[in-house]
């Protein structure tokens, strides 16, 4: 359930992304890993609460988002798909490196009230910390469902993802949506990252194997589908949860490709995706 609630928060960036402005955004994974040490900085150096340093890895990240929309993809927006594709890979490569030469190659912990406080639901013993994940994972869910569905820029999104020429025919500026989603699909990543650094340590390249299971997930859900990003990435979790569990863990990463082939077997366009014509 943890692990499905970080595999999501990651996807649904991915898949917003994606939907906004057809970009296969690798580098959110990244992201991911700079929200880490957002939080390890603002809680070991600056020794501010978790629950700050969580407010601030979703600040900072959504920054980088509109930075890296206004900078880099927004001057390319009308070039040829592969352009976005190369731009996206360079991102992971000059965000992990600057992270190497910035903070070394070192394993860090994020400092939380919560890793070491137990709770028993069950008949389980878990930690503070892996409850709080899924329930700061669902409450975003939720919050960016309603948002999606139910507010004026949410449906300026959603109409820039089903027809950005129409769209923009109805007067809505396509390119400062595009920022927009782009500081949300961070800011989730962001997030996704200090939620995940007190169980598994920041470090930096943490985010490589993130975005590989986020982009299975997204493309198992429905490639720009945020129901399906979620769904995606609770069913990853938990089909790598019973795989440890019951054949080896050594095979973990490999079950979710297995459960991907499947399904696009199947199910081309994914379970939410809708089929092309």
């Amino acid at each position: 359930m943890m692990v499905g609630s970080i595999y999501a928060l990651i996807a649904m960036g991915v898949a917003m992304i994606y939907g906004v402005m057809n970009v296969p955004h690798f580098a959110l994974g990244a992201k991911a890993m700079l929200g880490g040490y957002v939080a390890f900085f603002m809680t070991a150096f600056f020794h501010q609460a978790y629950g700050l340093a969580l407010v601030g890895s979703v600040v900072a990240l959504a920054l980088l988002g509109l930075g890296v929309e206004r900078w880099i993809f927004r001057p390319i927006a009308k070039a040829p798909g592969i352009n976005s594709f190369i731009s996206a890979f360079g991102l992971l490569l000059v965000f992990e490196n600057f992270a190497l030469i910035a903070f070394g190659t070192a394993y860090r912990r994020i400092l939380s009230p919560y890793d070491r406080q137990m709770i028993q639901i069950f008949g389980a013993n878990l930690t503070m910390q892996r409850l709080l994940v899924v329930i700061v994972a669902v409450v975003l869910m939720v919050a960016l469902h309603l948002f999606i569905k139910y507010t004026t820029l949410g449906a300026a999104i959603r109409a820039v993802a089903q027809n950005r020429r129409g769209a923009l025919l109805c007067g809505i500026h396509t390119e400062r949506i595009a920022g927009i989603t782009m500081a949300i699909g961070s800011g989730l990543a962001g997030i996704a990252g200090a939620l995940i650094g007190p169980l598994a340590m920041v470090y930096p390249t943490m985010g490589d194997a993130l975005i590989v299971k986020a982009f299975v997930i997204t493309i198992l859900g429905g490639m720009g589908s945020i129901i399906g990003a979620i769904v995606g990435g609770y069913i990853l979790g938990l089909i790598e949860a019973l795989g440890a569990m019951y054949i080896s863990v050594d095979y973990k990463d490999a079950f979710a490709f297995a459960v991907l082939v499947m399904v696009l077997a199947v199910r081309p366009q994914g379970l939410f995706g809708k089929p092309h014509r």
